[in-house]
Parts: structure tokens; C-alpha cells; sequence
């Protein structure tokens, strides 16, 4: 049996920080059923050197396949092998693909924390059929509440192609100004538009359409990856977007504080209320196997009602550790994670 130690990135944010370690912990457990063939041991949080961290075993070893997928952990900072109790690093070599500033750089009310975010989407990625294509190949990743972009961010962060919608112009003006002015204080080589999206000669969205290279010899050579992001409503995503066109949906719903959920009956507190009509939609966006994950104010909504919202439109929820934690004092959020069945896929037992 061979132990290691995880050392936690620090949070900016000082509540997050509190529960980062109990979080971290049960990201590893997801991780560990999805891709690591259940064999950690021993999970649990330790101090050396005053310095808290994630302990853990593995037999046999951590492969280096093993250390590719955790080196994806939203708050993992290092990782060690403990030897003798001695700490021997371990390269983490993560799907990063640009500098984390394309993360950090927006500052705005509202915004999600980068770190949950990056949580989310490993979170409901790990729950596709295909978990291991988390390594193996580019994911297509929709937000169909995409606010100023950071789901999609993070996807492109990681190589995957991203696709976003939201109803505030204001919001998806602001991240297309944004990405258009880092990619070319970056020097990535792209193209992209801002343009009005037309049915019948009249206006019914605007959409922002990128292509870029990780490098300059992957854009010539065609090997690109695209964002795109709407400004529309979300219960009509797929006037815009392919249905059954992506692996993974993520998105974080109005916690009914500062924002509501928008509706055709007007601003509504419970994001259940959006969630009810928006699912029959965002299910269609998914491929057969493919996964969904949604953040949620448990102030404002029952996990019961997302539960059978989720349920009674097709999508098997999974059994998931606990990650809810308080964000401040009007919002404790948590999430939950419901895969679209693959036709002849039994039923997962644990859900």
C-alpha cells in the first residue's frame, strides 16, 4: 500500500476555504469510482508541518494514468508520495492548455468561484458513460445559463469545445469583449464574430463564434476549438444548438438572491420554477450518455423537487458524496448530477 498527500490550493475565497478539504475529499471519492477502479484507501485530512492536506493510499500504486486524471482535482496544488514520512513530489501534469488567467482575471458580483466551477464540470464529466474520455479525447460542453462565461472558460482551459447561453446581452456582451481581448493580448491564433442570429429577417439572438489554437501549428493544422456564446432565451437552445451535440451540461442556477430566474411568467425566485421548463430542452442537448450537472441555492429549492424534475425528464441521477457547503448567509449550495441513458444501459443501482 503506498500513501500520498494531496496539498490543497488555497482559496481566495474565505468561506470556500473553510470547506475546501471536506470537498476536495469528496471530489477524490468521485474520481475514485469513476476512473481509479475504487481501490484509494484510507481518505482522509492530515497535517504535516502545521499545513493541512488530503491523505490517502493506493494499491497497487498511482499509474501514470492515475496521476493525469487527479492532477484535474479542482484544488489540488501538489501531490506527494510519503516516503519514510517524507514528502517525494509527484508530477502533476494537467489538462491545462493556457495560462489560469483566462480563469482569474474577470471580477464581478456574482461571479462563480473558478475553483467550484472546475468541480462541477469534473464532477459531471466523470459521470458520462465514458469517464475516461476525460483524458482521451475533447468533450463538448454546454452551459445553458452561461452568465459571463465561466463554465466556458474552464472547458476551454482544459482543450474542449464550449457552447453557452444566457438571456442577459449585458452578460454575454461583457465575456465576448473579454475573450476577444485576451486572446489577442495572448497572441493565440483564431477567428471570431459577434453577430446577430436572423429568422425571417428578424433578429432572435446574437451569438459570439470563436476558433482557436492551443498553437499556432494546431490551428493550421485545423486541430481548433470553439466557443461559442448566445445571447437567447434558454428554453430555445436548440434553435441554436445541436441536439444530442454535447457530452457534458453544467451550470450553475439562480440562487434567488441577486439574480431570479427568468421566465416567460415573469422573475421568479425558485430556480425549480426555470429548471421545469428549461429540462425538456437542455435533456435534448445531450448525448445518449452523456451527463448533467446542476449547482442550486438549497435555501431557495428542494433536492427532492431537482431530483424529480431531473427524473421525470429522462436522466438517472447518480450517487453522489456530499458537497454541499454555505457560500454566505443567504446561499448554502450544493449540486446534483443525472446521467441521459445510453439505449440498452441498465440502470445505475446506486442512484
Amino acid at each position: 500500500m503506498t500513501a500520498y498527500a494531496l496539498l490543497v490550493l488555497p482559496a481566495a475565497n474565505r468561506v470556500y476555504a473553510g470547506a475546501s478539504v471536506r470537498l476536495t475529499l469528496a471530489e477524490l471519492e468521485v474520481f475514485d469510482r469513476a476512473v481509479l477502479g475504487g481501490r484509494l484507501r484510507d481518505a482522509g485530512e492530515t497535517r504535516l508541518g502545521g499545513v493541512p492536506y488530503v491523505r490517502f493510499s493506493a494499491d497497487p500504486p498511482l499509474s501514470e494514468r492515475d496521476v493525469a486524471f487527479l492532477s484535474n482535482l479542482s484544488s489540488l496544488h501538489a501531490l506527494f508520495e510519503l516516503r519514510d514520512g517524507l514528502l517525494a513530489p509527484v508530477e502533476a501534469r494537467p489538462l491545462r492548455r493556457f495560462d489560469d488567467d483566462l480563469l482569474t482575471i474577470q471580477k464581478y458580483a456574482g461571479k462563480t468561484n473558478e475553483q467550484f466551477t472546475k468541480l462541477l464540470l469534473n464532477v459531471t464529466a466523470l459521470a458520462t458513460d465514458r469517464p475516461g474520455d476525460v483524458l482521451d479525447r475533447p468533450l463538448a460542453v454546454v452551459d445553458p445559463l452561461c452568465g459571463r462565461g465561466t463554465t466556458l472558460n474552464q472547458a476551454l482551459m482544459y482543450g474542449w469545445d464550449a457552447a453557452g447561453v444566457d438571456l442577459d446581452r449585458a452578460d454575454v456582451e461583457a465575456y465576448a469583449a473579454f475573450l476577444r481581448t485576451w486572446l489577442t493580448t495572448k497572441r493565440i491564433k483564431h477567428s471570431a464574430s459577434w453577430a446577430p442570429v436572423r429568422r425571417n429577417r428578424a433578429v432572435v439572438a446574437h451569438r459570439l463564434a470563436v476558433t482557436l489554437g492551443a498553437t499556432k501549428e494546431e490551428y493550421r493544422a485545423g486541430r481548433v476549438i470553439s466557443v461559442t456564446a448566445l445571447c437567447a432565451d434558454t428554453t430555445r437552445c436548440l434553435d441554436f444548438l445541436p441536439a444530442g451535440g454535447f457530452d457534458v451540461l453544467v451550470t450553475d442556477a439562480p440562487y434567488g438572491v441577486r439574480h431570479g430566474s427568468r421566465r416567460a411568467a415573469g422573475l421568479s425566485r425558485r430556480p425549480a420554477d426555470l429548471l421545469a421548463d428549461a429540462l425538456p430542452v437542455w435533456t435534448r442537448l445531450l448525448r445518449p450518455g452523456g451527463a448533467a450537472g446542476i449547482s442550486w441555492n438549497t435555501h431557495v429549492a428542494r433536492r427532492a423537487d431537482l431530483v424529480a424534475l431531473l427524473g421525470a425528464n429522462g436522466l438517472e441521477v447518480t450517487a453522489l458524496p456530499d458537497f454541499a457547503h454555505r457560500v454566505d448567509q443567504a446561499i448554502n449550495r450544493d449540486l446534483v448530477v443525472a446521467r441521459k441513458p445510453a439505449p440498452g444501459e441498465p440502470a445505475d443501482p446506486r442512484a
